[in-house]
């Protein structure tokens, strides 16, 4: 019974109808012409594509300052697209209205620069539909959309799902297992595929995976910073959707543009490592402030670091050089305990 479902579901084509109810005949080119509009066709040409942190103030609200900052060093750097207000820049603790502020603020500050992906995603499709629509009105250049987590449902239910989202503009869809507990199974993907604005997946299921889809034709970033070598130059891949890329965006850059080099794989798998010893964002938080490149607050339940943690950190980046890696002229330090703020209203 589950081959024969299976085999109804390769076949069924997705929906080519516009929606009903909110957003029906919403048409996000019209709303953002001027603002560096791309095509499907141009964001599945981008290869580093950082997915930024979001910096805080002393009192947890975004510190648009440093945020500015820390694009900018990605700009400098060679990446080609963000993820704005991703897992890494904690849009799970924004409101929306926050979410949508900083997707505009990139938009406006950077969109002629930089492609802008917001994550517009939820486990709500009327949430993701909402998100989605304001984020185009406000002018992102694509959406990254995951499926439901926490109140999974069926294949045909993520079918109906990413079909909703995927109606108003290019989008790039998510499967990333270990946080959702569930897999989009490669039948599920190659039909979503056939979407006109289905750009490509962000595959944190490892190299095979992505060559199944690439040896197909379908667009595919590594999620993985361990492995975006491997899926870049055995898997197919046409790049990766990076959090190293926050503290080291040329040398990102250049691993996913310079050809095989397992030498500067090598180099910057320490880093990628102690980056994610803990659940991601945590590692990233606390090199940023650990480097300048943010205050030292954390929004709850995030907590940084330990000491012992943050001196193999700070010996990490002396092995890469103050050259490779972005900082506020003072290189990296330590930080006490004491220095890091821990906020649960913002």
């Amino acid at each position: 019974a589950r081959h024969a479902s299976r085999a109804v579901a390769r076949a069924r084509p997705l929906r080519r109808a516009a929606p009903t109810g909110f957003g029906a005949a919403y048409e996000p080119k019209r709303w953002t012409k001027g603002l560096s509009d791309r095509s499907v066709e141009d964001i599945r040409k981008l290869r580093l594509i950082t997915a930024v942190k979001t910096p805080y103030l002393a009192d947890g609200k975004v510190d648009l300052y440093r945020y500015d900052k820390l694009v900018e060093s990605q700009i400098a750097g060679g990446a080609e697209g963000l993820i704005v207000g991703g897992t890494t820049g904690e849009g799970q603790l924004m409101s929306w209205d926050e979410h949508i502020m900083l997707i505009a603020h990139t938009v406006n500050r950077f969109g002629d620069k930089i492609a802008v992906v917001g994550n517009t995603g939820s486990n709500a499709t009327r949430e993701a539909v909402h998100a989605t629509c304001q984020g185009f009105a406000v002018g992102m250049h694509a959406a990254l959309h995951i499926n439901p987590y926490y109140g999974k449902t069926s294949e045909a239910g993520l079918y109906r799902h990413f079909e909703e989202a995927l109606a108003y503009g290019p989008t790039i869809v998510y499967n990333v297992a270990a946080r959702t507990a569930q897999d989009i199974a490669p039948h599920v993907m190659e039909n979503l595929a056939e979407h006109a604005n289905f750009a490509g997946v962000k595959e944190c299921a490892g190299t095979d995976r992505i060559k199944h889809y690439t040896d197909q034709g379908i667009v595919c970033w590594s999620g993985n910073d361990d492995e975006a070598h491997k899926d870049r130059y055995v898997g197919g891949a046409t790049g990766v959707i990076s959090v190293t890329s926050n503290v080291a965006p040329a040398l990102m850059h250049k691993l996913m543009h310079g050809g095989e080099d397992a030498a500067l794989d090598a180099k910057l798998q320490p880093l990628m490592n102690w980056l994610f010893r803990e659940p991601n964002p945590i590692g990233l938080n606390t090199l940023c402030a650990m480097t300048g490149m943010a205050n030292p607050v954390f929004r709850l339940p995030y907590v940084p670091y330990s000491k012992e943690m943050r001196e193999e950190g700070v010996a990490i980046l002396g092995e890469l050089g103050a050259d490779n890696y972005a900082h506020d002229g003072e290189g990296a330090r330590v930080l006490e305990d004491d220095d890091f703020l821990l906020v649960s209203r913002y």
